[in-house]
């Protein structure tokens, strides 16, 4: 039995008594072709199953149509918002995605650099692992002219654009309020302090503390994975702890509401003996009982402004080698983990 010759554009060509160059036009919708001729073009193609060679046109074009991404995990309400804005925008462009994760491991974000480069993607959107200390393995991309966008946990100083929000700001925030609720000796529980999203936040609490000359000692800051075995771990050693804090800064929504709930299984009253704030407005926050303060940023804006930039300029709407930071603006949700009175500052 003999298989079935897949139909050429010299087919319909021949069908249609036209050249093979107006084909490709007609099926690229150019204007330069009639509407009667791309109609007739089309239906045609649609009766013989003509399916259009990508792969050979890729080659034509030097371009794949796709945009990589490296996050550093798939497992959050927010990296999930920040990959929903992000294809919005290449889906509107026509862009397809290709979606890698790191796992948080340096050497699984070198392979997946190493992964997207060779499949040749157009640009590359980037999320750091907590363990990523130099992105020389971003540098292949940058040499051949790949624009790259860093998002979220970024080095102020990569090549490209990088999408963030003020963390220092944000911080602030945070412990501006637990202050005015009247916290005197705020705990801080962070991630790994070489990212710019965690030492910035510590910069802001601190920021605020000196402030108001209240002390910030070694005993009050852990860091840790940020994950629930993480929440538990820090409400067991507050738990242990002589003189305990009474307020709480944890920049996890997830390893927040954890450490709360342990916290009131074990008799501490929250917000009356511990007050706390989270960070991300995970939906989380939302059902936890208190509902927890939490500071908001929109991942799926964040998602946006990144793919939006980076198509920018793949288009040459911005020159590929412009290197910029965009910052995004941030906000505190009181809700009850920290409301212990309606004190303003």
């Amino acid at each position: 039995m003999t298989s079935r010759k897949e139909p050429t554009i010299y087919d319909l060509a021949k069908r249609l008594n036209v050249s093979s160059s107006t084909i490709s036009r007609a099926l690229s919708n150019h204007d330069c072709v009639s509407k009667k001729t791309r109609k007739r073009v089309v239906e045609l193609a649609e009766e013989l199953g003509y399916t259009k060679n990508n792969f050979a046109s890729q080659l034509r074009s030097g371009k794949t149509h796709t945009i990589g991404v490296i996050t550093h995990n798939l497992n959050s309400a927010f990296i999930t918002s920040i990959l929903t804005g992000i294809e919005k925008v290449a889906s509107e462009s026509q862009y397809n995605i290709i979606i890698r994760h790191s796992s948080d491991s340096n050497e699984k974000e070198i392979a997946n650099a190493d992964i997207l480069f060779r499949k040749r993607v157009d640009g590359l959107i980037v999320s750091l692992a907590s363990d990523t200390t130099t992105i020389s393995h971003y540098n292949q991309f940058v040499e051949r002219g790949v624009p790259v966008v860093f998002f979220d946990r970024v080095q102020m100083d990569a090549p490209g654009v990088r999408v963030v929000i003020d963390n220092k700001t944000a911080g602030y925030k945070a412990a501006k309020h637990l202050i005015g609720q009247g916290c005197k000796r705020i705990m801080h529980v962070t991630g790994n302090l070489s990212k710019n999203v965690y030492v910035d936040r510590l910069q802001g609490l601190r920021n605020a503390l000196a402030e108001h000359d209240l002390p910030f000692e070694s005993t009050q800051l852990v860091v840790n994975d940020l994950n629930e075995q993480s929440g538990i771990a820090v409400a067991e050693q507050i738990l242990n702890m002589e003189v305990k804090p009474d307020g709480l800064f944890i920049v996890g929504d997830l390893c927040a509401s954890l450490c709360m709930q342990h916290l009131k299984t074990n008799g501490i009253g929250i917000p009356q003996d511990i007050a706390i704030v989270g960070f991300n407005n995970d939906v989380v926050s939302r059902i936890v009982e208190p509902k927890l303060t939490t500071i908001n940023y929109s991942g799926r804006e964040m998602g946006e402004v990144a793919a939006t930039n980076l198509i920018s300029k793949l288009n040459g709407g911005v020159p590929a080698d412009l290197n910029y930071t965009i910052v995004l603006a941030s906000g505190l949700i009181v809700r009850d983990s920290s409301l212990r009175h309606r004190m303003k500052l």
